[in-house]
């Protein structure tokens, strides 16, 4: 049985990367992603360079490896180019938390504010939004808006609290959450703390153990002063080459630490919990991406005029860096 389970791979794998000469496909990768699909990624990485390099593939189909709202990105930057996602129940817990309506709503009680929306959102949001930021660049993003302004940052709690710490802008903080990172708590990390007081952490700031995280890398003569690193995955990967350490701590999805391993085969990589993983990204498969490949399906499209108005905030998004 076995046996019959690897060549069954192995027929998927050389389909797949058969298709994907004949459509002359790119097949994009969240670092969530199965690990059998990482591998089978052109680019495998976090929303922000996911949505930098759809722009410049040289590829007229883009297979994006996420969940809905990536696919919504690379279907706005690229309106020339067909965009599938092989599942089109892989949505976001957290991009769920507001509607278009909600944004709406912010912005008629405070004229002149500006919305500042993470990527993990719908595309209706991002239309009514000034700004897109990743976990990568929001900190970049929130220093570069203009002073004085009322700012409303959605949809992540976590994050929003995290950045109004670090950059002392006063701004309303949406209240939603995602339901892997939520998870991870002080009794966490501190958990953690206690199994390898040796180890390096890299903490998403998505988590709800990060205000945790900020006061032990604040904290003077604490045992984990220096070595509590807030860092979105992409940073996490620079991370995990340039520190001398040999462990790290990983607290965000489990599905990042095939990357971080590949990568770094000689150092050790441990998740924070075992359990963060998220349903809606595990849903892509090998068979579910040959069958995308296969029939052109499913295709994702945004409507030109909420196209357009939310091309506006990724762009900026994508030139602040």
């Amino acid at each position: 049985m076995q046996a019959l389970e690897s060549e069954t791979t192995e027929a998927l794998v050389a389909e797949i990367h058969a298709l994907k000469q004949e459509r002359g496909a790119a097949i994009l990768a969240h670092n969530y992603q199965r690990p059998e699909i990482q591998d089978l990624a052109d680019v495998v990485a976090d929303s922000l360079q996911m949505a930098r390099r759809a722009t410049v593939l040289d590829a007229p189909v883009l297979v994006i490896c996420g969940v809905h709202f990536m696919a919504e990105s690379a279907a706005i930057a690229n309106p020339d180019k067909q965009v599938l996602i092989p599942d089109l129940d892989a949505g976001c817990s957290l991009a769920a938390t507001i509607q278009a309506k909600d944004v709406r709503a912010w912005r008629a009680t405070h004229p002149g504010g500006v919305v500042v929306a993470y990527v993990n959102t719908a595309a209706q949001v991002k239309a009514e939004s000034d700004y897109c930021c990743t976990s990568g660049n929001a900190v970049s993003v929130i220093r570069a808006l203009p002073p004085g302004v009322p700012v409303l940052f959605l949809p992540d709690f976590f994050l929003g609290s995290y950045l109004k710490r670090v950059t002392g802008r006063e701004m309303d903080i949406w209240m939603g959450e995602c339901h892997v990172h939520a998870g991870m708590t002080h009794e966490t990390l501190e958990e953690r703390r206690n199994q390898y007081p040796d180890a390096e952490f890299l903490v998403h700031p998505e988590c709800g153990c990060v205000t945790s995280a900020m006061y032990y890398a604040e904290a003077e003569g604490d045992v984990a002063a220096g070595r509590m690193q807030i860092v979105s995955t992409e940073q996490m990967m620079r991370r995990a080459r340039s520190s001398r350490k040999r462990r790290f701590i990983v607290a965000t999805e489990t599905g990042v630490l095939h990357r971080l391993r590949r990568e770094n085969p000689d150092k050790e990589f441990v998740a924070a919990a075992e359990s963060a993983e998220c349903r809606y990204m595990k849903l892509i498969t090998l068979k579910k991406l040959r069958d995308s490949l296969l029939y052109l399906q499913h295709e994702v499209t945004v409507p030109p005029p909420i196209a357009s108005r939310a091309r506006r905030a990724i762009d900026r998004m994508l030139a602040i860096g």
